[in-house]
């Protein structure tokens, strides 16, 4: 019993970590923004973590496994590419080119919101009333947020393409929902393909709309930290932690990004937030984990 706890421990320090990791990255990408265009800073940051699955990848079972890939398994990653990675990891680069880091991360946590709406239509799922009243939670944390309404234009432009990459994370939580649930492939598979292809779109389109950039070796080390380290290392550390935690439990960890970005944007960017714009939120962080906790508890 003392070693099951002390590994339930373990994994749940880990899943800290990993989100701690995760959350940084909003940091380092304001940072690295400064010499890179978004696109083509997206694209370079997936596709050097692409590279990193690699010498996984080619034991036998996987390759086997890509071989073997029925038609219909690669049109699904060839779309979840395009829409987790090249629709929604663009348009979070390109959402903190143009906004504070917090504001990023508050509409990011409208994900759960979207799925759970989505679920209506494509799944059949409907709402809960906890589901529902998190909904309205997160909505008030919103307005209360955001009051009064007085937006820059390039605020307008950030808050509209991040709405767009909630749309499309969402579309692509529900369609990678769709392929895990079979487990006819595995999830090293899943995510080497469609992060393959998904970078592959970001990095082309970012070099065709803006050329290769000029990148200084502080950048460099930028890009690479969240290419190994945030992306690769912690995919695959968070990936064991769910091996032991609930997926309740990962849910509320994960949460816990929110706090952490405006910690780290506070010290490190100096995006200091205000009392109301604290509480808009903390109400907001609490609709959504109702949500999630709700949707969560049903998987479990």
């Amino acid at each position: 019993m003392i070693s099951k706890n002390s590994s339930h421990l373990r994994s749940i320090l880990q899943a800290l970590f990993v989100t701690f990791l995760w959350s940084t990255s909003f940091i380092i990408i304001k940072w690295g923004l400064i010499e890179i265009p978004p696109i083509t800073y997206a694209g370079l940051r997936y596709l050097l973590a692409f590279i990193c699955f690699f010498p996984f990848i080619m034991k036998k079972k996987y390759l086997n496994e890509i071989k073997n890939l029925k038609a219909v398994h690669w049109k699904k990653l060839i779309l979840l590419g395009i829409i987790f990675y090249a629709f929604t990891q663009g348009s979070q680069f390109l959402g903190l080119s143009l906004l504070p880091s917090v504001t990023v991360s508050l509409m990011l946590n409208f994900t759960p919101i979207v799925v759970a709406v989505m679920g209506i239509f494509i799944l059949s799922e409907k709402p809960t009333k906890l589901q529902w009243i998190g909904s309205i939670l997160f909505i008030v944390g919103i307005l209360i947020y955001f009051f009064p309404v007085n937006l820059l234009e390039n605020q307008i432009l950030g808050l509209s393409i991040m709405l767009f990459g909630v749309l499309s994370n969402a579309a692509s939580a529900i369609l990678g929902r769709d392929i895990n649930r079979n487990k006819e492939i595995s999830p090293l598979v899943i995510t080497f393909i469609s992060m393959g292809i998904g970078s592959i779109i970001l990095l082309s389109s970012g070099l065709y709309l803006n050329g290769f950039p000029t990148i200084s070796n502080t950048t460099l080390i930028y890009l690479l930290w969240l290419a190994i380290v945030n992306t690769a290392f912690a995919f695959t550390i968070w990936n064991l932690t769910l091996r032991t935690l609930t997926a309740m439990e990962s849910s509320i960890i994960n949460g816990t990004m929110l706090i952490q970005i405006a910690i780290l944007a506070w010290v490190f960017l100096g995006e200091s937030i205000n009392l109301q714009e604290g509480i808009g939120m903390l109400i907001a962080g609490i609709g959504a984990l109702f949500v999630q906790l709700k949707r969560v508890s049903k998987v479990k």
